[in-house]
């Protein structure tokens, strides 16, 4: 009877267990039905994200085009200043809708943009110089005669500031043709301490070439900055409006603001960034980047000239168009640690 007794209890205990298990599987159901709904959801969202970027970029796309072609237009037929800075306040404008694209913008869409506006810098900057007024005539005799007496009369160990192609031995095209009278800056110097001020750089072209362990302090508000083959070089800027491009350099440190920044073959550099789109590099290494730091007495005077939006710094924003893998960091760039930032700029 013992035995009979324990196998019923055992008969119970199974039913009880039975029941129990039966009662559960509405929660397991429901709970998978939820599991499935939040899943088809969170797929619904995605796509719908996805449907927004690309309407965003396509919208982009054409508001772009059209805005170029309405700047070539004016460029084509720039008789007249004012047709002149209609075309520069609207290249400013296409210069604003690429810096507020970049985050939904694909990188070749990008890359593509981003030239075409340097092209039409370029153009801008040539009409500028046809409108120029002309130099007046004067005997060739005069101006050699002038030539040799500054020539002689330098004082020894004065770099030569660059103020036209004309007159220096800068190459007249660097990844564009840009007008002579609005470039400035130093070439083939050596070892030296070089600066220049506002009133020498107001939204004009600086073009710094073929440095070495120069430290460069240029206290105002240019127009566009260019840094070629330069090498164990210090370059200090305040504010430029539009875009700064580094090429062929090695073992720099720069201190730069910017709309637009681009770094091409280019290794073992620093950059203290302010820039309000994203920053591109190509066939570089060993790039690494911090905030803007170089401060100066009249740098807020500069930033307000410059149209730049110091509220907006995408410094640590980096697109390697030699890496485009988005679930690992591109080896070729990083941030500079905060214990490797303090820097005395003076």
């Amino acid at each position: 009877m013992e035995s009979a007794g324990c196998s019923a209890a055992a008969v119970r205990n199974r039913d009880v267990e039975s029941q129990r298990d039966l009662s559960l599987v509405p929660e397991r159901l429901q709970r998978r039905e939820q599991e499935r709904q939040l899943e088809v959801e969170r797929r619904k969202q995605k796509r719908q994200n996805q449907e927004v970027e690309e309407e965003n970029s396509n919208f982009f796309i054409a508001a772009f085009a059209r805005e170029q072609t309405a700047v070539e237009e004016l460029l084509e037929g720039a008789g007249s200043v004012e047709r002149l800075e209609e075309a520069a306040s609207r290249l400013q404008g296409l210069q604003k809708l690429l810096n507020d694209s970049v985050l939904f913008l694909a990188a070749y869409d990008l890359r593509q943009r981003q030239e075409a506006l340097v092209r039409l810098q370029a153009a801008l900057a040539e009409r500028r110089q046809e409108l120029q007024p002309k130099k007046r005539f004067a005997f060739k005799t005069r101006r050699k005669d002038a030539a040799s007496s500054a020539k002689v009369g330098a004082a020894p160990g004065i770099p030569p500031a660059v103020e036209s192609i004309q007159d220096s031995p800068l190459p007249p095209k660097v990844g564009g043709d840009l007008g002579s009278s609005w470039i400035c800056g130093f070439s083939n110097l050596e070892s030296q301490v070089l600066e220049k001020r506002a009133s020498e750089l107001h939204q004009r072209d600086v073009l710094l070439t073929e440095l070495s362990n120069c430290t460069v302090k240029l206290y105002g508000n240019p127009n566009t900055l260019r840094l070629t083959k330069a090498h164990g070089c210090k370059l200090l800027c305040g504010p430029v409006s539009t875009s700064v491009f580094l090429e062929d350099c090695s073992d720099c440190v720069l201190a730069v603001a910017c709309q637009q920044l681009r770094i091409h073959s280019t290794k073992d550099t620093r950059i203290f960034l302010q820039v309000t789109s994203r920053a591109i590099v190509e066939d570089c290494s060993g790039i690494q980047f911090a905030p803007y730091t170089w401060s100066y007495p009249e740098i807020d005077k500069d930033f307000e000239s410059s149209g730049l939006d110091r509220s907006k710094n995408n410094w640590n924003n980096v697109d390697d168009f030699n890496w485009l893998a988005r679930d690992m960091a591109s080896p070729n760039w990083s941030i500079l640690p905060e214990e490797e930032r303090n820097i005395q700029w003076d």
